[in-house]
């Protein structure tokens, strides 16, 4: 099987409130993986549409990112588990 690995990008700039993941977890999609609260207090929920393992966490709770901050690498798994 082919093995395809895909950066998590924030989408927005604040600081990263909770870290919802682990390296090495497997995660489904749209799962919730990070909690970023932006600069004017909204809390951004980020999640992915594709399932797969983390294989490195490149944040911590507490620390700043700006948009198109890299905040994980997952393995997609290929697997589709969508439905209407």
């Amino acid at each position: 099987m082919r093995m395809v690995k895909e950066t998590i990008y924030s989408p927005c700039s604040g600081t990263v409130e909770k870290v919802l993941t682990k390296e090495n977890n497997h995660v489904y999609e749209w799962e919730k993986l990070f909690l970023i609260k932006t600069h004017n207090g909204k809390i951004e929920e980020i999640s992915i549409g594709i399932s797969g393992h983390i294989t490195s966490l490149h944040v911590k709770k507490g620390q700043r990112v700006t948009k198109e901050t890299s905040l994980a690498i997952i393995q997609d798994d290929l697997l589709i588990t969508g439905s209407d």
